[in-house]
């Protein structure tokens, strides 16, 4: 063997093992707020890798969509039913602000409504709010045996389904036009829409479970904090709570008490 071709006998294996590291080391928890229009502000945490170099961490954190159940929101085990999606907007110290994003109906929910004997009357509209959100609401709805009728079934004839599918996109840009996305959220909260739905259709023919079953957030305005803080409303950071310092006479009286004991 020529001398000094084989060098590395000596040395350890090239590129030697790798110290592994926890991923969760460089990581920071940060509390997600929700909106004021719902009773609990506090929905959870979420995590982020710390600022590095040109990776800010609230760059990281900034529109990323949360999903949560109604019920949470409003303390309501009876709203289990419906999902809201809410989407970080900015962040303040270690507390993300949110603001609604969408909302849905869980799956299971929407597959106990559909039965037979009965007509499905769906509809959808795109809204604009007057703080320039474009949404798209989808509404949908079953017609309702009236009270004492012997026949099993309950259709509705295509041009009464016609009918009521203009009355409820009619209803749907009513409420939906005048309002702004904060008070349009707690439209939906109570379902407003679909009581007024209900009531409007009840000529044509009468209607049961009548829903906004999903609101989609086609086209949002430019970012603005200050109608962000409207949204959030009362929001404060918790920066704990003031605590009176003793005097200094009342230091050197206490020390004298703890040198005499």
């Amino acid at each position: 063997m020529a001398v000094g071709k084989n060098k590395r006998i000596s040395k350890g294996k090239k590129g030697g093992k790798k110290k592994t590291v926890d991923p969760f080391a460089k990581k920071d928890w940060y509390d997600i707020k929700a909106p004021s229009v719902f009773s609990t502000r506090n929905i959870g945490k979420t995590l982020v890798s710390r600022t590095q170099g040109t990776k800010i961490a609230s760059e990281g954190l900034k529109h990323r969509v949360f999903e949560v159940s109604l019920a949470d929101l409003q303390s309501d085990e009876d709203q289990a039913y419906r999902k809201i999606r809410l989407r970080a907007e900015d962040v303040q110290g270690r507390n993300v602000l949110t603001n609604f994003w969408g909302m849905n109906f869980t799956t299971d929910k929407l597959r106990s409504l559909v039965r037979k004997w009965q007509t499905l009357i769906e509809a959808h509209v795109d809204v604009k709010t007057t703080d320039n959100y474009m949404l798209r609401l989808f509404c949908i709805g079953f017609t309702k045996r009236r009270p004492n009728q012997v026949k099993r079934t309950c259709y509705a004839q295509s041009s009464q389904i016609r009918q009521i599918r203009r009355k409820m996109v009619e209803i749907m840009v009513n409420q939906s036009a005048t309002c702004d996305l904060k008070e349009l959220v707690s439209k939906f909260i109570p379902e407003v829409i679909g009581k007024e739905i209900e009531k409007a259709t009840s000529s044509i023919f009468p209607l049961q479970n009548v829903f906004i079953r999903k609101v989609k957030i086609l086209k949002a305005p430019k970012f603005d904090l200050g109608k962000l803080m409207e949204v959030h409303g009362d929001y404060k950071e918790d920066v704990g709570v003031k605590l009176e310092r003793p005097a200094e006479g009342d230091e050197a009286v206490a020390g004298q008490e703890v040198a005499a004991e």
